[in-house]
């Protein structure tokens, strides 16, 4: 008989091995790593006693994993359900738990509903026919861009009156926390967070390299931000932008084509195979453009779900 549990975090191993079997049956290979699990589980948002759940076969082997966590004090919760390939049958209550999950986390933060969010790979008919029959209905897309490095770049030339920043300096982290949320306050799934947030959540990852933080200050006044770390180094060799901002009163200069460059340049230099980053289509800015036409091109689409509850 099957067993449910909350988890653990010794249990990131088990639901790393979960997860890489469930996007192997779906796109052909693991989407993620080890390191992943572990920074979900140890994100201070994420209530290990409440937020998730565990479902074991009769030999305590991981069958599912289903989770549900609230971005801050918002209305907004991300939810997902994963299931082992030939356990689909699991799937639909542990979708009703998530769900009902997302309904308390509004109430416990005094909304009288919530929007739920779900992101799912546009190849996987499985989920997305689940998350339909549970009411919701795909809302943006998340496109996987990447670009390839044959060796040394040259970086780019600094426009003038514009120096460069390393985030190994709490001053410059915080001026890329003040960019992040200036520059994204209008875009989808967007929610305010302090400092202390923003960088605890960074520091809990394995993949967070603060020298690979950058931020662009022109005569003087920060301007934008490029943040870099490790996540796709693992399993792709790649490094990975996390986050390009620029404040609206500076766009149109040229800052986000020159430290996108700057990002490829750097990761070049780090022997990287490629550079990676996400960008939603729907965008504010037309930043998928931009990657398009700086060389990079679309290898996965991940559509976000989402519903009213």
């Amino acid at each position: 008989m099957d067993s449910i549990r909350r988890p653990r975090p010794e249990d990131a191993p088990a639901i790393h091995e979960l997860l890489a079997a469930a996007d192997t049956a779906v796109i052909g290979h693991a989407d993620w790593t080890l390191d992943d699990v572990k920074a979900d589980l140890a994100d201070p948002g994420f209530d290990l006693d409440r937020d998730g759940l565990l479902r074991l076969d009769a030999d305590g082997r991981l069958i599912a994993w289903a989770w549900a966590c609230a971005k801050g004090r918002s209305d907004l919760v991300e939810v997902d359900v994963t299931v082992r390939p030939g356990r689909e049958d699991v799937a639909g209550p542990l979708w009703g738990t998530v769900l009902d999950r997302a309904r308390e986390l509004g109430r416990e933060r005094g909304h009288d509903a919530v929007t739920v969010d779900a992101g799912i790979h546009r190849a996987d008919e499985g989920k997305r026919a689940l998350a339909e029959r549970h009411g919701l209905a795909p809302a943006t897309s998340f496109h996987r861009l990447r670009i390839d490095h044959e060796g040394p770049l040259e970086p780019p030339a600094a426009p003038p009156g514009l120096t460069l920043h390393s985030g190994e300096t709490e001053d410059v982290r915080r001026d890329a926390h003040m960019l992040h949320q200036a520059a994204f306050s209008q875009h989808f799934g967007f929610v305010k967070v302090d400092y202390d947030t923003w960088y605890a959540r960074r520091a809990a990852h394995r993949a967070t390299d603060w020298s690979q933080l950058t931020v662009a200050r022109v005569d003087g006044r920060p301007a934008a931000t490029v943040i870099g770390n490790d996540q796709f180094l693992p399993d792709e060799g790649c490094g990975y932008v996390a986050l390009l901002a620029v404040l609206p009163e500076f766009r149109g200069r040229g800052l986000g084509r020159f430290l996108l460059k700057h990002a490829f340049a750097a990761d070049a230099a780090r022997g990287r195979k490629g550079t990676i980053l996400h960008v939603d289509s729907n965008n504010t800015t037309p930043a998928l453009d931009l990657y398009l036409s700086a060389g990079m091109r679309t290898v996965m689409v991940i559509d976000v779900w989402r519903a009213r509850l």
